[in-house]
């Protein structure tokens, strides 16, 4: 399992994967898979290296929007208002946290925005 700190600050957004983990298992039980088992485990591995590929800012910007869409928040992710939503709908969380998941989810948000129609 590895862990990233979002922020160095008070109210820190801390990630968790364990995709490297779950990868080893998937990679393990290939090896005494049959026939039929193996193209489940292939693709079921190849999706958690795909997900263990997310970059953190990416993770904590889809946590943001998540967090945002919770509370009700429909505005831009990085404004004032999706900010102070942010630290209602987790106290803990500093301002500078909030500023920086709010950044990162309007990035995040752009980026897919730009995918899907490109």
């Amino acid at each position: 399992m590895t862990a990233s700190a979002g922020m160095r600050r008070k109210g820190v957004v801390l990630l968790l994967r364990e995709s490297e983990g779950i990868a080893a298992l998937l990679q393990d039980s290939l090896e005494t898979a049959t026939d039929e088992e193996r193209p489940g485990m292939e693709r079921a591995l190849a999706l958690v290296r795909e997900a263990a590929a997310v970059p953190d800012a990416a993770l904590r910007g889809r946590w943001a929007r998540q967090r945002l869409a919770a509370v009700g928040h429909e505005g831009p992710a990085d404004s004032v208002q999706a900010i102070r939503a942010l630290r209602r709908a987790e106290p803990g969380l500093s301002l500078l946290a909030a500023v920086t998941c709010a950044r990162e989810a309007a990035e995040t948000e752009g980026s897919a925005k730009t995918s899907s129609t490109g």
